[in-house]
């Protein structure tokens, strides 16, 4: 069935139930197990995981790994949120106040300085800097704008996956973030990367879904892993945007890079995941639409008023779906 209006996936989340701190182990989450062929609920804990992987199964996931890339320039009047590297020296970027970045307009990061280069349609800036800007350095991680904080120092790791490996992401992919090494290791696995952009936190601004324009991330899926894909069983997808590669790829599946802007909500027809590991989504969110799609919309809006009344911990370190 069509839903085309991005009413049909809202839903009233406590204020308390987001999750604004990571716990302090991360395979402590809750788990909750659903079974699309029986539309019925488990209440499990992540580290009961690798009880639903065989070892004919693979679990895939995204490696990229998140930018510190929220910075405010030297006189702390502009902040910064680098999303893309365009070319040497040459960034996409957020600013706020935007007021102060017009064409032309300069601003320094640790002694580093850019100019607004040009205005994109959707606010974003082509700043050009004169040099390397050591993120590392004067960066800080982007959290979500509904943890309503600035990162502390535990942020630096707890937003990252312990397999993150390639630098691109300005968010987390969140499923992963449920992993540790040890729980990795008992489960046949392989990596892709997608960078996951700012477009994941933009709510979707029209109510005919039609209408709605995904944001375009990048994304690169080894030989191995297309390889491993193609010989396996079933396929676990662990969250959206691996999600988002695969389907965008296809059957049979094969190395490549690229980029995708694939919007997947109900009715689509899923080729290549056959299981799929997710957080909690916020309400309206392409993300919730992704998962009603995989899922009957009313078993996951089910779901998720089953969560709240359980109280389950919601958005990027919250607990987590398990979709069999």
């Amino acid at each position: 069935m069509e839903f085309r209006r991005t009413a049909d996936f809202d839903f009233m989340l406590p204020d308390e139930l987001i999750a604004r701190h990571p716990l302090p182990n991360r395979d402590a989450s809750r788990m909750m197990v659903l079974h699309r062929s029986t539309a019925t609920i488990e209440h499990r804990s992540f580290a009961e995981f690798a009880a639903y992987v065989t070892p004919s199964d693979l679990v895939v996931l995204n490696d990229t790994r998140v930018i510190p890339a929220r910075v405010y320039s030297d006189d702390h009047r502009v902040e910064f949120l680098f999303l893309e590297a365009v070319s040497h020296n040459l960034w996409k970027c957020l600013v706020k106040p935007g007021r102060r970045m017009k064409v032309g307009a300069q601003a320094s990061i640790g002694g580093v300085s850019g100019e607004v280069r040009e205005i994109l349609a959707d606010g974003e800036r082509v700043i050009a800097f004169e040099g390397p800007v050591d993120l590392e350095s004067h960066g800080s991680m982007p959290l979500p704008p509904y943890m309503e904080r600035d990162a502390e120092v535990e942020d630096s790791t707890r937003y990252q996956t312990v397999y993150a490996r390639n630098a691109g992401a300005v968010a987390a992919p969140t499923a992963g973030l449920h992993f540790t090494p040890d729980i990795l290791s008992k489960l046949p696995h392989a990596f892709l990367t997608l960078h996951v952009g700012v477009g994941t936190f933009r709510p979707v601004q029209v109510d005919d879904l039609t209408e709605h324009r995904m944001h375009s991330e990048r994304y690169a899926v080894p030989a191995t892993t297309a390889t491993a894909i193609n010989s396996a069983n079933r396929i676990f997808a662990i969250g959206t945007t691996t999600t988002r590669v695969l389907e965008s790829i296809g059957r049979p599946m094969r190395a490549t890079e690229g980029s995708t802007d694939i919007f997947i909500r109900p009715p689509h027809t899923f080729h290549v995941v056959n299981v799929l590991l997710t957080n909690f989504h916020l309400p309206k969110s392409t993300l919730l639409m992704l998962v009603s799609a995989f899922a009957d919309r009313d078993f996951i809006l089910h779901a998720y008023a089953e969560a709240i009344r359980e109280r389950y911990r919601f958005f990027s370190y919250g607990d987590c779906m398990l979709i069999l």
